[in-house]
């Protein structure tokens, strides 16, 4: 393949489906894992230069943070799927009309969430009970990532744009860039300036700006696929509502996860700095270890996205055989590296020994739940590439509220004794386990049933 082919965008309806999802995959892959760097490399960075406390105090803020992206997150979804399927039909005016929408709502989602991030974000601290040892350095921190979330915004919903035409190369380029960019302003900032959290934040958001621009200047040398100008960047009724419809029900699960993750960080609190630290290096470590699934997932909305705009529904039941085995494959290659080599990725966030066996205790008791992950997010990406966005939206809504939350502080409350008043850090672990091997029985049920289907017959007509 050619260099100019490799930043262009793909064809997903022709040739081997297994060849066309590794295509696109691997490169978001790394992309995926280079994104989740940013936040790691934040965690490291203080965790050496800082303390255990600014470990803490980063990883705190991670739960309002991923609460307040949701709009972001329900505008890219949105995004992808309606241009896959606009580029698999061939639509150039409806493509141009969507591109420029996407861009617009980018901007709109921006400023309102830098409004509603920076007006709630001490009430939200103080509202889950976050140690006074820590709570300015978490304020401080996602001040600063509020007042830059432009940078944000239009990275995941360019770059949503990109992955819908099939280019995943240029997304990874460009975040690839921007995130060795971050490291060294993390080492800069921090080590050098001694600024401590608010350099980390400050770090964050001149990478994530950079990495914006660079996919926009992307877009606009893509003319000939599709037009952006003035006109087709104003609303469009029909359009804006399309992408928000199908994009919204992902929005909604993502806050309503997030608003899970912030009653368990509300637990995780009562049980004191050493298991917020411990938790914050879990969920680094897990951020890589889901890339590979949430990635798959990704990678079946577009495939089935394209095929379905182009009419062929045949190929979306061979993608989901070959895309299965391949998401199964990277997730049981994953488990086995947490299981044998865990210990050692601990090491690079703290020094402190009783820390890193407490995570690594944690961590084994999830390792096996990346597996049936693996099968929710195929499954659940060939949905949401269909056009069916709302019931992968109840299956994690069920398992994140339903399960999770109660699992959580039922096994806590079980596992009180004299150590661990509030009960075993442990149960924090398990309560993520249940849901996930819950949520992946469900979707095998549900997507059997195939309603969806009904979807994907009505979208490849639109």
């Amino acid at each position: 393949m050619k260099l100019k082919e490799l930043f262009s965008a793909h064809d997903m309806t022709v040739g081997p489906p297994w060849k066309r999802i590794m295509e696109f995959a691997v490169p978001m892959l790394i992309g995926n894992l280079a994104q989740q760097l940013y936040n790691t490399a934040d965690s490291i960075v203080v965790g050496h230069y800082v303390g255990d406390n600014a470990l803490a105090a980063v990883g705190s803020a991670a739960p309002i943070l991923n609460l307040l992206l949701a709009l972001f997150v329900g505008v890219s979804t949105g995004a992808g799927i309606v241009i896959s399927q606009n580029y698999g039909a061939g639509n150039r005016e409806k493509l141009s009309e969507s591109v420029g929408n996407c861009i617009t709502l980018a901007a709109i989602a921006s400023l309102i969430t830098m409004v509603l991030g920076v007006t709630v974000t001490m009430p939200m601290l103080r509202l889950l009970d976050t140690p006074a040892s820590i709570i300015d350095w978490s304020g401080g921190y996602l001040h600063i990532i509020f007042w830059g979330v432009a940078g944000c915004a239009f990275y995941n919903i360019l770059s949503g744009i990109l992955r819908g035409l099939g280019d995943s190369v240029s997304a990874l380029a460009f975040l690839l860039l921007s995130t060795v960019l971050n490291i060294g302003l993390d080492i800069w900032f921090v080590a050098g300036f001694g600024m401590g959290v608010p350099g980390v934040a400050l770090a964050t958001v001149l990478a994530q700006g950079i990495s914006a621009v660079m996919c926009l200047l992307k877009l606009l040398w893509m003319r000939d696929i599709f037009d952006l100008t003035f006109s087709t960047l104003r609303l469009r009724r029909d359009s804006a509502l399309r992408i928000v419809r199908i994009g919204v029900p992902s929005g909604i699960t993502q806050a309503i996860m997030s608003l899970a993750m912030l009653v368990v960080q509300s637990l995780t609190n009562s049980m004191g700095e050493t298991v917020i630290a411990c938790n914050v290096i879990i969920m680094r470590v897990d951020g890589f270890a889901m890339m590979p699934n949430m990635t798959f997932g990704q990678a079946m909305s577009v495939y089935t996205g394209q095929n379905v705009g182009a009419g062929k529904l045949d190929r979306v039941d061979q993608g989901l055989k070959e895309g299965t085995a391949m998401a199964v494959g990277f997730a049981c290659t994953i488990t086995v590296c947490l299981l044998l080599f865990g210990k050692y990725m601990f090491d690079l966030f703290t020094d402190t020994p009783e820390l890193i066996e407490l995570a690594y205790r944690m961590m084994r008791i999830m390792a096996g739940g990346y597996i049936t992950i693996a099968v929710t997010q195929v499954l659940g990406g060939i949905m949401r590439g269909a056009g069916d966005t709302v019931t992968p939206m109840w299956i994690s809504l069920f398992t994140t509220i339903g399960l999770r939350v109660p699992v959580a502080y039922i096994l806590a409350w079980l596992t009180r004794c004299e150590a661990w008043p509030n009960g075993r850090p442990e149960a924090l672990s398990i309560s993520l386990l249940v849901p996930w091997v819950m949520g992946a029985v469900i979707s095998a049920i549900v997507f059997r049933r195939g309603s969806w289907r009904r979807k994907m017959e009505q979208s490849a007509l639109i």
